[in-house]
Formats: structure tokens, C-alpha cells, sequence
């Protein structure tokens, strides 16, 4: 018999606590109670884990291939020997993209496959901030009266990082860099719902958040009204929002195709170091299109155009509308 308690978080639409467990020595029954409880709830706490990144890797592989595993979530280069440099610098495109992921968003659905899974660990945390919050987008969509429900369901918008850097920030990073910004901020965008079956709860959800914008078949004006009325009301109401205060051990787990998240700022001058594993979508139920299929240019033209009336737009924001040097 399982030792496994799940407590659902109190006054919240979704969400619990698991414990009584080791994530890093887990049997084939207790993952499967705990993917059982992780569909039910949308998200799971495990307090006391202390996962490294190897154990991160290995519990995220129970969900399936990963998009990556063990990846420092830091505001400092890590080195080969494990070893943490300086401080980014803000004005880094690094600290850019951190400070971009402090407004609602769900992973990767600025890929061709969007994320199924994400999970964080903490390392070091500030003494004051960088909680990670979450928002439900099931109960969300169930919350809307029945006209906003008819008006959605066959609307679709696009999806890219460089909208939202741009739209949030007033950053333009490069769209042809190497590595992690190449395939983070590539120019493409992708259509997907703005309702989304759960493809394994089959339950509707609202599917929106900071890289959605262009509704076909919408006006501009009309386009960012919609998106950013459906984000309000998701997070507008408390028993849908869950905001986590980091203890060193903490796992936390959820699912990308349910909840959107966000950091919140903190003292960019302290570090703080979380081991991030992103779970892959299957593409029968995740994957929009890729870049070299006939659907891809309607996006790409949508993202053109988008961007250079953002640039007009967004010379007051933080960056300027600017793209950084390194």
C-alpha cells in the first residue's frame, strides 16, 4: 500500500501537495498514482525533494521524451566543473528572457510542438521574491458564460517569443542567433486554438497567455482585446491562482497544457539557481506545424507585420525597443 498523500491546495480550483514519497527512487505504482493525481489537479507539489540534475532528468523521463532536462534556470553562467560566474547583467539577453517569463505564459507553444510537462527545482533562492505562480485555465474556460464560449471556440491565434519580448518589453532579440536564442526567438509563429482539449483529460481549456496574438479573422484592435480579456479573467479570480514561495527541496510540477505561470521579480543583484525539465508534447495532439510546411508563412508574414508596428509602439517600454548586444 502507497504511503502517497496528495492534499488539494486549499481554496484553489487546482493544485495539491504530494508527499510521502522519494521522487528519485519511485515505483511503477506510485508514479502511476501520482500521474493519476497530476491530471486530476493540473499541478503537484513535492516538498523536501532536493533533486539534482540528473534526478530531475530521470523523473521528467517518466512523462515522456524531453524538450531538455536538468537545465539551469539561473541568473549566472554555469560552469563545466558545476561552478556558477558572475551575475548576468539586465540588459544581457538572458536576463531579458527571465524577465520576459514574469508575465503569463504556458512552454513552448512557440514551437512547433508545444510542452506537455514542466518542472522546477530549487537550489537557491532569493530571500525575498522570484515565486513562481500559477493559473488554471480549466476552470477559467468553465468560469466563461456560454456567448464568450461561442465566440471562441473556433478561433485560433498565433504564437512566438519574439511578439511577446517585443509586446511586454520592447526587446527585439535577434531572430538568426546560435543556440538557445536560435531556437527560442526563430521569426516563426505558430496558430494554435484559443480552446484546447485536454488530450488526456478531455477537457476543454482556455489556451492563451503572454506569445498569443493575431487572431485570424480579427482586426488588430479587436485581436489584443480578446487575448488580453480572456488572460485577465483566467487570473482575475484568486481560487484560480496558486502562488508558490520557493524552500530549498521544492519540486514543482505542472501541466503546460492546462496551466499557464510566471516568475515575479526578485533581487536581480542575488542569484538564484532552479533545475529546469520540460516534458515534450506528442505531436498527435501538440504539434501546429513546421517551418516548412505551407502553413508556416501566413505566421511568419503575421509576425512581420506585428513587429514593425511594435517597434513604433514599444520605444517607452523597458528595453526600448532594442535588441541586446550579448
Amino acid at each position: 500500500m502507497s504511503d502517497i498523500t496528495i492534499v488539494p491546495m486549499a481554496n484553489k480550483a487546482f493544485g495539491a501537495t504530494a508527499t510521502g514519497m522519494d521522487l528519485k527512487n519511485l515505483g511503477d505504482d506510485e508514479f502511476s498514482e501520482l500521474h493519476a493525481a497530476f491530471l486530476n489537479h493540473g499541478f503537484l507539489l513535492f516538498p523536501d525533494q532536493h533533486l539534482d540534475e540528473e534526478s530531475s532528468i530521470a523523473f521528467g523521463k517518466r512523462f515522456g521524451d524531453l524538450e531538455f532536462g536538468g537545465a539551469p534556470m539561473a541568473n549566472q553562467k554555469k560552469h563545466e566543473d558545476g561552478s556558477f560566474g558572475k551575475i548576468y547583467d539586465l540588459q544581457s539577453q538572458l536576463m531579458r528572457t527571465n524577465v520576459g517569463n514574469e508575465t503569463w505564459h504556458t512552454d513552448s507553444t512557440y514551437k512547433p510542438i508545444a510542452s506537455r510537462v514542466a518542472m522546477l527545482s530549487a537550489v537557491v533562492v532569493p530571500e525575498e521574491g522570484g515565486q513562481t505562480e500559477l493559473a488554471d485555465l480549466r476552470s477559467g474556460y468553465e468560469a466563461l458564460d456560454d456567448a464568450t464560449k461561442e465566440l471562441i471556440a473556433g478561433l485560433s491565434a498565433f504564437h512566438s517569443t519574439n511578439f511577446s519580448q517585443a509586446n511586454d518589453l520592447g526587446d527585439f532579440p535577434d531572430t538568426n542567433g546560435d543556440g538557445l536564442y536560435g531556437e527560442v526567438y526563430h521569426g516563426e509563429a505558430y496558430l494554435r486554438p484559443l480552446v484546447k482539449i485536454h488530450p488526456e483529460t478531455g477537457k476543454p481549456n482556455l489556451f492563451v497567455g503572454r506569445h498569443a496574438f493575431g487572431v485570424p479573422g480579427l482586426s488588430r484592435e479587436e485581436s489584443r482585446k480578446l487575448i488580453r480579456s480572456l488572460i485577465e479573467h483566467v487570473v482575475g479570480d484568486d481560487s484560480r491562482v496558486y502562488s508558490h514561495d520557493w524552500v530549498v527541496g521544492d519540486t514543482l510540477l505542472w501541466d503546460n497544457r492546462r496551466a499557464l505561470h510566471r516568475a515575479r521579480p526578485y533581487d536581480y543583484s542575488k542569484p538564484r539557481y532552479l533545475i529546469g525539465t520540460r516534458v515534450a508534447g506528442d505531436p498527435a495532439s501538440e504539434l501546429a506545424y513546421y517551418p516548412e510546411d505551407p502553413e508556416a508563412e501566413a505566421g511568419r508574414k503575421a509576425l512581420t507585420e506585428e513587429l514593425r508596428v511594435l517597434r513604433d509602439e514599444t520605444k517607452d517600454q523597458m528595453y526600448g525597443a532594442t535588441t541586446a548586444s550579448f
